[in-house]
């Protein structure tokens, strides 16, 4: 008994040794690193790591990410690695253990995962190693996975600050010529991701000022249709090819929920500054929320609603015949977004991955993230979605988002009334509840501001002088008047 006492004490002495356990039922991922090992030595740490032998030699170690760094992903999780690395610090080859990113999950396939952690092997743990760039010394270049670039850098950092910390530990890089960066000396990867994005930051940052131009000067641009409809245009097809395909900027209820899940289970600023788009364009939501409600998200910032519109113009023009659901009906369907809602709020209390999953009743992904590069079911569903509304314009929107059923929740809280009524509207006029392209007028003249994409169209009206009854009716008194007045002038001449 004192012999195993002290052998023990002589094991954690000498080099904080403990006999391994935690990896084995990984072994067969970890002889996928290591072809010739036969057996695991002694685990160590901190950092934790194993050693991977065969016979009485040292391969390298092996080890989880997860237990050394846990840097919160695209879903507000870490995600777990299997990392394997030589005795003479190079890396042997990276797996993925765990994580709950949605994309990797289901718009990511086997082989691009293979392809992108295959740039590991064979390079120095402890590296300061960057996606995308210019290569310098200590600051070797990988290629990212395409549609998952934030998924794709959260990895890269979570295995280079875990192999920096064990390289150093288990002193597995002392004869480099060169010194290596310390974990600590890292620059935060949200800095690095805006960084790399210049342009689309300052790109978007250029439109959204100029949707806040539109949106405060809002009265004098529906006093000119003509120019308003060419600006609405222009910009519904910068949010559709701009912030939608190339920036990969379309919000999505997963952002919703995994904010909540973030707020209840320890807040990170850092998770969501990762990707300067979204994080942009989600603070951007935030500010107009308050001041015109979530319409000013869903009509000009959205771009699958650009998508939809677009598509709904053009059915228009090619004649095709438009169904208008009827008001009884209309109001009933509304429902089901605010079910869809609350059923991904419900299963996301018990797993975020398993909400993200079912989340797919969002076409978002396939249109956007995957640009319909994905398996056929998705695709069809996409295309049927859109097929929907070039008969019922903007079908989806209206009826199953859930991420416009998460925004008119915080929308109830805005603080100006923006959107100008008459007391005519509604009691007799029908004119723009008639002509509001997603129902959002009652019969009796209010907007219904949980529904409205602002689209403006209503202010058109408001303010035009041919169209607008209050208006015509004044027009023409002022022009009889104009006309006595002529008329009664040339008789005294």
């Amino acid at each position: 008994m004192l012999r195993l006492l002290f052998g023990l004490l002589w094991l954690f002495f000498a080099g904080e040794g403990i006999p391994a356990a935690p990896l084995d039922p990984h072994w067969s991922r970890i002889q996928a690193l290591f072809p010739e090992a036969d057996h695991l030595g002694m685990s160590y740490g901190p950092p934790s790591s194993t050693q991977v032998l065969a016979g009485g030699r040292l391969l390298g170690h092996v080890f989880q990410t997860k237990d050394i760094v846990r840097i919160p992903a695209y879903s507000g999780l870490p995600i777990n690695l299997l990392v394997g690395v030589e005795a003479n610090g190079r890396l042997r080859g990276v797996a993925i253990l765990e994580h709950e990113e949605p994309i990797l999950k289901v718009g990511v396939s086997e082989q691009d995962l293979q392809r992108f952690t295959a740039q590991y092997r064979g390079l120095m743990a402890g590296d300061d190693i960057r996606i995308g760039g210019r290569a310098e010394p200590g600051r070797p270049i990988i290629d990212g996975i395409s549609s998952a670039t934030i998924t794709a850098m959260v990895i890269n950092r979570t295995l280079v600050q875990a192999a920096g910390q064990v390289a150093q530990a288990r002193e597995l890089f002392a004869s480099r010529a060169t010194p290596n960066p310390q974990p600590d000396e890292l620059e935060p990867l949200w800095v690095e991701a805006w960084r790399h994005k210049p342009w689309e930051i300052g790109i978007l940052g250029l439109a959204l000022a100029a949707l806040l131009g539109i949106l405060l000067f809002q009265d004098w641009l529906a006093r000119h249709p003509h120019g308003l409809r060419r600006l609405r245009t222009g910009f519904l097809v910068f949010t559709l090819v701009g912030i939608g395909w190339f920036g990969l900027g379309q919000l999505s209820v997963v952002h919703v929920l995994t904010f909540v899940h973030s707020v209840l289970h320890g807040f990170s600023w850092e998770g969501f500054l990762l990707d300067p788009v979204l994080f942009l364009l989600w603070s951007f939501v935030a500010f107009t929320l308050l001041l015109w409600g979530r319409g000013v998200y869903c009509g000009w910032l959205c771009p699958f609603g650009a998508l939809q519109e677009l598509l709904s113009r053009l059915a228009r023009r090619l004649g095709i015949p438009q169904w208008e659901v009827p008001d009884v009906l209309h109001e009933r369907l509304w429902a089901l977004k605010y079910l869809v809602l609350l059923g991904l709020f419900g299963l996301s209390l018990q797993s975020l991955g398993k909400a993200e999953l079912y989340a797919e009743v969002e076409p978002f992904k396939t249109a956007f993230g995957l640009r319909f590069m994905r398996d056929w079911p998705f695709v069809l569903y996409a295309l049927g979605v859109l097929g929907a509304g070039l008969v019922v314009r903007k079908a989806y929107c209206r009826y199953l988002c859930p991420l416009g059923a998460a925004l008119t929740f915080p929308g109830r809280f805005r603080i100006f009334e923006w959107l100008r009524r008459r007391k005519e509207c509604g009691r007799p006029c029908q004119i723009c509840a008639r002509e509001c392209e997603v129902g959002a007028i009652r019969p009796t003249g209010e907007i219904i501001d949980n529904e409205c994409h602002y689209c403006l169209d209503c202010q058109v009206t408001y303010w035009d002088e041919h169209k607008c009854p209050p208006l015509v009716e004044h027009r023409k008194k002022v022009e009889l008047r104009e006309r006595f007045g002529s008329a009664k002038s040339s008789r005294n001449s």
